[in-house]
């Protein structure tokens, strides 16, 4: 039984040496999902890393990141509305995407070169960096978990790392949807006590920086509360990524759509108490 009991212990021991760059978010970072459940399987990518998002020592987000693809599969959030102006940002990337051994707080390439004497080699293996994002076309570095919906500086400064954006088409971003983050959200939501929000992105054919980071087909938006009257409420919302143009949606339609784009079988975004009509 002794070896058994040890046994246990190391393994507790590689768990925890995982950091933020865990195994799943069973049970692990879930309270940023509707009733502690995350999506199903249809989502995920052949190369995925689940990331809690973690700026000063305190999770903000959880993301599924595409190593492969070098962009998040969806960044899942607790949705805290605010009309702010956001200061110019310090963009950073997730260290242990490269070793599990750096700090699970969120850290700039610069610190991660000068502090931890990690090379950029090393930090771009698995993830986008900041050097991927310069010289776009008709394309801007769109955040799918967005400042503006978190209440606290930290937790607007603890979206701009490079796990949380993707190559997004410079009109929409700018247009639809940022009506859709800044209107069409705060209407949806105004009787909900809290709103859990996933966001995410289909890959999609093409590339920017040598075939580094793919471009997103699709961007696409869900969100599941319980009202002030404990009704549940969702709705689903999508755009293609070529063109200022969104649809929103019920839930279950967005998920039909998202099981046909992604073609990994069934999705589930949310528990199934989120009505998908």
């Amino acid at each position: 039984m002794l070896w058994l009991l040890l046994l246990q212990v190391w393994a507790s021991c590689l768990w925890l040496g995982q950091g933020e760059v865990v195994k799943s978010f069973a049970n692990t970072c879930n309270q940023f999902f509707y009733q502690n459940m995350p999506p199903g399987k249809g989502l995920e990518p052949q190369n995925p890393a689940w990331i809690c998002q973690t700026f000063k020592n305190k999770p903000f987000y959880a993301t599924l990141y595409d190593k492969k693809g070098r962009i998040p599969v969806y960044s899942a959030y607790i949705y805290e509305f605010v009309r702010s102006k956001r200061a110019p940002p310090l963009w950073m990337v997730e260290p242990q995407l490269i070793r599990d051994n750096l700090p699970k707080d969120m850290e700039t390439e610069k610190t991660l070169r000068e502090k931890y004497s990690v090379s950029e080699k090393d930090i771009s293996k698995s993830q986008a960096v900041y050097q991927d994002y310069l010289k776009l076309k008709g394309l801007d570095r769109g955040h799918l978990n967005p400042a503006a919906h978190h209440k606290t500086q930290d937790g607007r400064n603890a979206t701009f790392t490079l796990t949380n954006v993707v190559p997004q088409n410079t009109a929409l971003n700018k247009g639809k949807w940022n009506v859709y983050e800044q209107k069409t959200m705060p209407k949806k939501s105004k009787d909900c006590k809290t709103t859990y929000a996933i966001v995410g992105a289909v890959p999609g054919k093409s590339y920017i920086t040598n075939g580094r980071v793919n471009v997103p087909s699709h961007i696409w938006a869900s969100a599941c509360c319980k009202t002030k009257k404990n009704t549940v409420i969702a709705w689903g919302a999508i755009a293609e990524n070529n063109q200022n143009k969104i649809q929103v949606l019920t839930l279950g339609a967005l998920e039909e759509k998202l099981a046909e784009l992604y073609k990994r079988g069934q999705v589930s975004l949310f528990h199934k108490d989120c009505p998908r009509k």
